[in-house]
């Protein structure tokens, strides 16, 4: 067992086979299952992997807001390299590829579901689902086009002045604050959606 959790790859590869046996024991006892290539199939499989990224997308912004953001002024000087040139880089990659996964899935779900032209007008009977989308899109734009390019000054990935090392770190900070605040009625939106919206 041990030797699983030893690797990354191999507990992502397990939560996969125990999620398999779980999908296998539900058929055995009885439970509705969907052939894949079904319609449903896919569309619970894009569901999930919405869910999924999503996840990594907000647990990440939170982990930057909630810990390393407030962390970072209480660690030595010395010892900041360790985040800013290795963490906060791999944090960031699978940040930003989090967010554009969750609006890739998210739009191929709606459309599958045939409600992302009335969630988008933010139409009646979609317009909690629609509140919701467009601050996941506004956040995914914050993402990619202006925390990223930012932190990548603020991290020294870009070569700028200390000027504007300063200035892009604060701009970055910011806009994850900001998507921070946006995540929380955007989450509130997404789950009101299925509780007969508003």
């Amino acid at each position: 067992m041990g030797a699983i959790f030893q690797s990354l790859r191999n507990t992502v590869i397990a939560g996969f086979v125990l999620l398999l046996v779980i999908l296998g024991l539900a058929t055995a006892l009885g439970g509705k299952g969907f052939a894949p290539g079904e319609f449903y199939w896919w569309l619970l499989v894009t569901r999930w992997l919405h869910i999924m990224f999503g996840v990594m997308w907000i647990g990440l912004l939170w982990y930057f807001n909630f810990v390393q953001m407030p962390s970072m002024p209480k660690i030595p000087d010395e010892q900041k390299p360790a985040v800013s040139k290795v963490i906060a880089p791999a944090a960031l990659m699978w940040f930003r590829h989090a967010a554009l996964w969750t609006v890739i899935t998210g739009v191929t779900l709606a459309s599958m579901n045939g409600y992302i032209g009335q969630a988008l007008m933010l139409q009646a009977g979609s317009r909690a689902i629609g509140i919701g989308m467009w601050l996941a899109l506004i956040m995914a734009f914050n993402v990619w086009f202006i925390i990223w390019p930012n932190q990548k000054k603020a991290l020294g990935i870009v070569t700028v002045t200390p000027e504007e090392k300063t200035a892009a770190a604060r701009m970055a900070m910011l806009a994850s604050r900001f998507n921070t605040m946006s995540s929380i009625p955007m989450l509130f939106c997404m789950a009101a959606q299925s509780h007969g919206g508003f």
